[in-house]
């Protein structure tokens, strides 16, 4: 076996071997030439070399949004590290375990004028879990740092940096191990809750004929069945799911906006509950929050075993546990009360779902058509990536199919890396993996494809408006210079030479006909992957989707 002579560098490898961290995601460099030899010489790390840090990051955050693993990064001193900060405060609201490993200039050489140096510890300070600058000499603190910065990513379900000084020389290797390393274990406890602690919430609830439940990004799958049936089949419950929730019941409603949007002052105080119970992650639906900041509930709880955000300005109660912990210890108390809340909902459901299907009849080629004619059309138990900005707006008004597993990076909700965590995710997961962005979402992150991993099966529909069309449906949207290059950002550009340079295949489609072809054509190619891009008018989009909510009524 052949090891990096240093030492500090032997301990973190050996470290991360001993605690199961075995996927690694590397940037070339010069500086981190010792964790670059000792973790690829090694057969036990399965390692992925990514020149782009940026999309290095995403990349290793698709793969550990799908396998709830943490995937340690490692990087060259200076800039090479501050390219990771989106994918990293990414993963700190999403809850995403990442460890960060830096190669840095010893500190003698920092603020002198030394070439590639820059003050790299405590950089991610404000987005990170845990912070820890190692020093050259091999110590038990530095062992103590290492195994705790790798427990707090596992344990706090986030990113943590380690930093890390190397001397030259830097390529030097050995045959034989020259460090003994120390196994911290990890002390994390899984959280129970009393029923006694649960009996003044039961009363409150049983007592309350309107309650919402409001799921946000989840897993899928997490939710017990039991727990899904008692929630479906109160007749004081409304449950509200997204499309990134991953939380399916034919009751409950997953299209927010379609049915609040069109409310009067009347409608909201009617539907407004006296318990709000939320679980799961970011909320896409800004009208939902809109809503509930200005008719609020009595009660709102949240139940997540790490964090809970005050999202509407009206929590009361954090219950600091998972989440089928919490029902399956609180559904027990509860009992049916009379109420017609579950009823209304249903109403409403059915008829914006009549007058959904009745727009969607009579509109022209658009955005909104594209993901009327795309979501539907998805194939059955793939799993579907979507870029922020309109995309995933888009999504939460089409109904998809329970089978499909949803993902977007909506802790930031940045456009930054949305392709290259969907390719990590596509490497990860083994299924069959469809990509849907906008224009401006793929551009800016064009690197993703700069990627000798990408899955043969991968499938990218890229949906072309000439722009940023999110802007278009922004309040403040007028024809003016200003707007088209400051805020749409208009161009001409495609996809078609940067498929070619790739290895993509390449399809386009212009109209409802050539959508219909090209989606075929997108699933039966899977010997290499495929970009769709579908050109769609910049003109009528905004004017399309706002006249949809109109016709709701």
């Amino acid at each position: 076996m052949i090891y990096p002579k240093i030492p500090l560098a032997q301990s973190i490898i050996q470290t991360c071997l001993s605690k199961g961290i075995t996927t690694i995601v590397i940037s070339p460099g010069s500086r981190n030439a010792p964790l670059t030899i000792g973790f690829s010489s090694n057969p036990a790390f399965n390692c992925y070399s990514i020149a782009d840090e940026r999309s290095a990051a995403f990349f290793a955050l698709g793969i550990a949004q799908q396998t709830k693993e943490p995937v340690a990064l490692v990087c060259t001193s200076g800039s090479a590290l501050l390219n990771y900060y989106p994918a990293y405060a990414e993963a700190f609201y999403s809850q995403i375990p990442l460890i960060v490993i830096s190669a840095d200039r010893p500190q003698s050489k920092i603020d002198i004028g030394d070439g590639q140096t820059i003050r790299q510890e405590n950089v991610f300070a404000n987005h990170s879990v845990y912070n820890a600058n190692l020093q050259e000499e091999v110590s038990i603190e530095n062992d103590i740092k290492i195994n705790e910065a790798i427990n707090a990513a596992i344990d706090k379900k986030g990113p943590v940096h380690i930093n890390a000084p190397f001397e030259e020389p830097l390529y030097e290797t050995v045959t034989e191990l020259s460090v003994q390393t120390t196994f911290i274990a990890s002390a994390k406890v899984n959280k129970t809750i009393a029923t006694g602690d649960l009996a003044d919430f039961a009363k409150i609830w049983n007592n309350s004929a309107r309650k919402m439940v409001l799921v946000g990004v989840n897993d899928p799958n997490v939710v017990s069945d039991e727990t899904v049936q008692a929630l479906a089949k109160d007749n004081s419950v409304v449950v509200l799911t997204e499309t990134t929730s991953n939380l399916h019941h034919p009751t409950f409603i997953n299209n927010i906006d379609t049915i609040i949007t069109p409310f009067t002052d009347q409608d909201f105080m009617d539907f407004c509950p006296d318990i709000l119970v939320t679980f799961g992650g970011m909320i896409v639906s800004k009208r939902i929050k809109a809503f509930l900041r200005k008719y609020k509930p009595k009660h709102h709880w949240h139940i997540d075993s790490l964090r809970a955000y005050d999202t509407f300005g009206i929590l009361t109660k954090h219950f600091e546990v998972e989440t089928n912990v919490f029902f399956d210890a609180f559904l027990p108390l509860t009992h049916d009360i009379d109420s017609d809340y579950f009823a209304k909902g249903q109403a409403l459901k059915l008829l914006r779902k009549q007058k959904s299907e009745e727009y969607w009849s009579k509109i022209s080629f658009s955005d909104f058509k594209v993901f009327e004619k795309v979501i539907p059309n998805l194939p059955k138990n793939s799993q579907l990536q979507i870029s922020n900005s309109s995309a995933i707006r888009y999504a939460q008004l089409i109904e998809i199919d329970p089978s499909i597993e949803v993902f977007c990076n909506r802790g930031t909700s940045g456009i930054d890396g949305s392709t290259s965590t969907a390719i990590g995710a596509a490497v990860a997961n083994g299924k069959q993996t469809v990509f849907i962005t906008g224009d401006i979402g793929f551009l800016y992150d064009s690197n993703a494809l700069w990627n000798n991993y990408i899955p043969k099966n991968f499938k990218i529909i890229l949906i072309n408006n000439g722009g940023g069309g999110i802007f278009r449906i922004l309040p403040g949207h007028a024809e003016t210079p200003v707007f088209n290059t400051y805020f749409e950002t208009s161009h001409c550009l495609t996809a078609e030479h940067l498929a070619k340079m790739y290895r993509f295949d390449y399809l386009i489609a212009h109209d409802e006909a050539t959508l219909t072809t090209g989606l075929q054509q997108l699933y039966e190619q899977n010997e290499k992957p495929v970009i769709l891009e579908v050109f769609t008018p910049t003109l009528e989009n905004d004017k399309i989707l706002l006249q949809f909510f109109k016709e709701l009524i």
